[in-house]
């Protein structure tokens, strides 16, 4: 069966022929601004790939680990509204965790945590799971990261796998440590998607391209290098393509690689590539068919960068295709 989702009367695409299981944390930024200004937005990494699949018009699922208290609550309403629903078990935290996030005056953040990662006991992926995504702080900070590692793995008999390190070094410790862990994951994915700047700090030597194709060798088909300003890079089997990046007036950076993360796992749908039987043929992704999905992902995180936090547009905000 070919897993791409037939389109709604509204042009959205539909979600009966299957879902996307994020696996991770979410959380409330705190967020600083250079003005001096305070928000406290709903975030966290994995909720953030969720709510932009939600947005895109997809059946996106999120496992996470936050509490019945006003951050939780703040949470569930902010991923609701979306259209994504939290699997069974996410809200059994004792307290919803908190990242402080101070913006400096390009609007790029630094990060501080108040945080516990746990994964629901007894979650599993359950039939009609096209993907399982999960990443940053859920794959490398335990007590959680264990099962995490072991979900995904299991998960590979039926899904595609996709992985994110999206690094926070705030809570990774030291580099060399973290990209052991980081790099067991890498392993076990199908597509990864990693931003110049954690590549620097895992790897502070080395070429961000270079490591990337470190990591291909790993196993994984496609590997999507993010460069910001400059565009991304995406290196497969066949070879590489680069795409630029939309010019936009920047806000801050807040949730623009989940975002971009997020828009590659819809436009990996939308080609039908999803799910374990396709992975072949995701392994062979055509250039013309992967350069079009790169620069609609780079769309999709210019406008998340365009306006203030971790707000990726709808899918009725773009350009048809």
């Amino acid at each position: 069966m070919n897993p791409t989702a037939p389109a709604a009367p509204d042009g959205s695409p539909a979600s009966a022929h299957g879902h996307v299981l994020a696996v991770g944390e979410a959380l409330i930024d705190v967020v600083h601004r250079a003005d001096g200004s305070v928000d406290e937005l709903p975030g966290g990494s994995l909720a953030n790939v969720a709510l932009t699949l939600g947005r895109l018009g997809r059946d996106a699922r999120l496992v996470t680990w936050i509490g019945a208290d006003e951050h939780g609550d703040a949470i569930r309403a902010w991923l609701e509204e979306s259209g994504v629903q939290l699997a069974p078990g996410s809200t059994s935290a004792p307290s919803t965790s908190v990242a402080t996030a101070h913006l400096d005056d390009e609007g790029a953040a630094t990060y501080e945590f108040d945080l516990e990662w746990q994964m629901p006991p007894g979650t599993e992926v359950t039939a009609g799971t096209l993907a399982v995504h999960t990443g940053s702080i859920a794959a490398v900070l335990e007590p959680g990261a264990r099962a995490v590692r072991d979900l995904v793995a299991a998960a590979r008999d039926t899904a595609t796998i996709t992985y994110d390190p999206n690094a926070r070094p705030a809570l990774m410790g030291d580099p060399a440590d973290a990209r052991e862990r980081i790099e067991a994951v890498v392993a076990l994915a199908d597509v990864v998607k990693v931003s110049d700047e954690d590549l620097a700090w895992l790897v502070p030597a080395g070429d961000p391209v270079e490591v990337a194709r470190g990591w291909l060798a790993l196993g994984p088909a496609l590997v999507v290098v993010t460069l910001g300003g400059a565009g991304a890079v995406a290196l497969t089997p066949g070879g590489e393509h680069r795409v630029a990046a939309p010019r936009v007036e920047v806000v801050d950076t807040v949730g623009a690689g989940d975002s971009f993360m997020g828009a590659l796992v819809d436009g990996l749908w939308d080609a039908g590539l999803l799910g374990a039987a396709r992975r072949d043929a995701l392994r062979a992704v055509d250039p013309g068919t992967l350069e079009r999905l790169l620069e609609r992902c780079a769309a999709v995180a210019a406008i998340t960068v365009s306006r203030a936090g971790a707000n990726p547009p709808r899918r009725a905000e773009l350009s048809p295709g």
